[in-house]
């Protein structure tokens, strides 16, 4: 056997044996999300929250004290967002099928006079492709997110820890690998997935209180419940703000007709592109994004692992890998990869430096 013949055996074994990996990892993780999803979302809120407790503690108040009041805090904002959304789906459920049948009827009239005009429809066949079981679909969403985040005592219990143990890990992690240790780059991917997930969720905030006021606004029903929909699914880059336009658009055709329903996508629009597309790219920089495919693959896979959690989590997951990834030597190119399409300009700056890089 020549030595390229067993370069290539020894790098295909390798391959089996990550694929292999990979395939036991999901599966332990999808039938351990009982165990494992309260603790991702305890690590996020931790996370989120670790800036204001180290600010309450640069203020002079002890640290048992900076992460009660922390925790407190969360719980708060965690107990009202639970009482917002469930109230909010209680009474949309309840509603969703009067207006499902009213845009059923709406389609069909609609279809009937483009056929009375000439237009071609297929029939009642047309009618199974039109998006109206989507009020169930959404219902049935945030119904599980509500009934997840009602169990609280697991994640809150768990938050008090990492944020006990946050104030002095690296301190602890310098004596375990030696006082001479250089932590920076672990450091930096700390400071890099912080600021991502701070810096999102303060966006998806703003995002869901603009939305919900917009809707207040044109006296769209339900209006704090597509904001509270903005806000989750705004973790989500530009398929989220797709997805959470939709059923509020539908449900302005069938209460208002369509030119109000217009203003109201027109608004959906607006917002999505002033924070999506201009604050959060200047805020975070084009490091922390993400290539369009990758997000709808990762919307999918973490959807099929973990349900609608998954969903939500998706992308502040792959993104924290990316990041993981773009501070490894050998793994980089995913990164790379992974990360988002460079623009003309960026790329013909990129090839003048490589032809020129001392110009």
């Amino acid at each position: 056997m020549t030595a390229d013949s067993r370069l290539s055996t020894g790098a295909s074994t390798q391959f089996l044996v990550a694929a292999a990996s990979f395939v036991i990892v999901v599966a332990g993780l999808r039938e351990a999300s009982e165990l494992v999803l309260p603790f991702l979302v305890a690590v996020f809120l931790a996370v989120v929250s670790v800036p204001f407790m180290r600010w309450l503690h640069r203020l002079g108040l002890p640290l048992p004290l900076a992460v009660l009041s922390t925790v407190l805090a969360a719980i708060g904002v965690m107990s009202l967002l639970v009482i917002v959304i469930g109230q909010s789906v209680n009474e949309f459920t309840v509603a969703a099928p009067f207006y499902q049948d009213r845009l059923q009827a709406l389609m069909e009239s609609t279809l009937d006079l483009l056929e009375g005009y000439g237009v071609p429809i297929t029939g009642a066949a047309s009618l199974d492709l039109l998006p109206v079981g989507i009020f169930d679909v959404l219902g049935t969403a945030l119904g599980a997110v509500t009934s997840f985040a009602s169990r609280t005592f697991l994640v809150f219990l768990t938050v008090i820890f990492i944020l006990m143990e946050a104030a002095g890990f690296s301190g602890k992690l310098q004596r375990a690998f030696g006082e001479g240790t250089d932590l920076g780059q672990f450091e930096r991917m700390t400071q890099q997935v912080q600021k991502y997930l701070v810096i999102k969720t303060a966006m998806s905030a703003i995002t869901g209180t603009v939305v919900g006021l917009w809707a207040a606004l044109m006296g769209l029903d339900f209006a704090l419940l597509w904001g509270v929909t903005a806000f989750l699914l705004n973790f989500i880059p530009n398929l989220g703000s797709i997805i959470a336009a939709v059923p509020a658009v539908l449900l302005a055709v069938v209460q208002f007709g369509p030119g109000r329903a217009a203003a109201i996508a027109v608004g959906y629009l607006v917002i999505n592109m002033v924070f999506g597309s201009f604050l959060e790219p200047m805020l975070l920089g084009r490091r922390l994004g993400l290539s369009t495919l990758v997000v709808f693959v990762s919307l999918v896979f973490w959807g099929w692992v973990w349900g609608p959690i998954g969903m939500l989590f998706s992308v502040p997951l792959t993104m924290t890998i990316k990041i993981a990834l773009e501070n490894t030597q050998d793994l980089k190119w995913i990164a790379v990869m992974l990360d988002a399409n460079p623009s003309s300009r960026r790329l013909a700056a990129a090839e003048k430096a490589a032809v020129s890089p001392y110009s």
